[in-house]
């Protein structure tokens, strides 16, 4: 299938997210439309929208960036706990119709500030269990009438949708993307997520996944079409070698002397985070530029390992994944306008170019750089 590229809408009320510089307007619906429409602009499917408590509500920005753009998908992140199944459903399906079929959704499992909006399952087993259930529920919400369903966590009673999704091809229902290394997660990708996303681990980490995750798919049963996979990483591009790796290594001080302050995410003892934190004792540089540096200097999330490079260095990385199966590709780097444009511009064609996989890897001395 061909690829999906998206980018990264912040999300946040306080300014300097990942050392964006922008100076005035964050946080406003002017500046995160400017920056939705940048990346039509500029080559993207969309954006993912990031959540949390305690920043601006994601379903109602998402909406907000619908209705100002005209090809603009929001991968809109959610969390069951804070959302009921039946109530996202209605919403997502309604701004569904509304888009035209441009709806995405990030189902998020982490834990937030669960206190503040009345959430009482914060073990791990128990969020992953009562997921399943929440991505079980939607997609019957979306294709059956008179929904009856009573599980461990929820239960409806005559339950149907109308508005229904947007149908268009074989397409039914919003795209439902997640998230998550540990056991737990991965049963639950297996069997009801429609793409899984992996942080920016090296090659071989990527490969046993997607191979435990294809055998975890037969071995639950799964209904669905076959899982697909995404790619959520940070991609630090310049025209040439020398130049990205300077900038690269420039943020990464900056980093240090303020001791990362807007990097890091709210979960740094998550399973696929540890995982992304312990890859800094295999080395600085794995596979060709996968950057891991990052992450000893506050960077989280997708900001722990970085691809670095050119164009084309950058491009042969993103395409070695695509061998692996990843088809999903939600990058970024800051500032984030500025660098919509640059690598939408600089890295996306080649990207969608057919010969992208013939691209030459560059010499390397080992540390990744030229």
């Amino acid at each position: 299938m061909s690829p999906k590229f998206l980018w990264y809408v912040p999300n946040t009320v306080e300014p300097g997210h990942r050392g964006d510089d922008t100076a005035s307007g964050w946080g406003s619906v002017e500046y995160s439309t400017d920056l939705a429409r940048t990346a039509e602009a500029h080559g993207w499917s969309g954006a993912l929208i990031g959540t949390g408590w305690g920043r601006p509500d994601t379903f109602t920005v998402a909406t907000a960036l619908a209705a100002r753009t005209t090809a603009f998908e929001p991968l809109i992140a959610v969390r069951p706990g804070y959302w009921q199944p039946a109530q996202l459903a209605g919403a997502a399906a309604t701004l569904d119709q509304l888009s035209r079929g441009r709806v995405l959704l990030n189902i998020v499992s982490g834990r937030d500030d669960v206190g503040a909006y009345g959430d009482t399952t914060v073990d791990p087993a128990g969020r992953y269990a009562r997921t399943e259930e929440f991505m079980h529920l939607l997609r019957r919400l979306w294709t059956e009438e008179d929904v009856t369903y009573t599980g461990e966590y929820f239960r409806v009673t005559g339950s149907t949708v109308a508005p229904r999704p947007y149908a268009t091809g074989d397409r039914l229902h919003p795209t439902l993307y997640f998230g998550g290394a540990s056991p737990a997660a991965e049963r639950v990708a297996a069997a009801e997520a429609d793409v899984q996303l992996f942080w920016g681990e090296p090659l071989d980490g990527i490969a046993e996944r997607v191979d435990r995750l294809k055998a975890l798919s037969e071995r639950t049963g799964r209904r669905h079409r076959p899982l697909e996979f995404g790619l959520r990483i940070t991609t630090l591009v310049r025209d040439t070698t020398e130049e990205a790796w300077r900038a690269a290594e420039a943020k990464v001080a900056e980093m240090a002397r303020t001791d990362g302050v807007h990097w890091a995410p709210n979960q740094r003892d998550a399973v696929g985070q540890q995982r992304l934190l312990g890859l800094a004792a295999r080395g600085e540089v794995l596979d060709t530029c996968l950057y891991t540096t990052p992450g000893r200097f506050g960077g989280g999330g997708a900001a722990t390992t970085w691809l670095v490079g050119s164009p084309d260095e950058v491009a042969t990385a993103l395409e070695n994944y695509r061998k692996l199966g990843v088809t999903h590709f939600v990058l970024s780097d800051t500032p984030y306008k500025q660098e919509i444009a640059r690598v939408g511009g600089h890295l996306l064609p080649r990207l969608r170019e057919p010969s992208a996989s013939g691209l030459p890897h560059p010499p390397s001395d080992g540390s990744g750089r030229t």
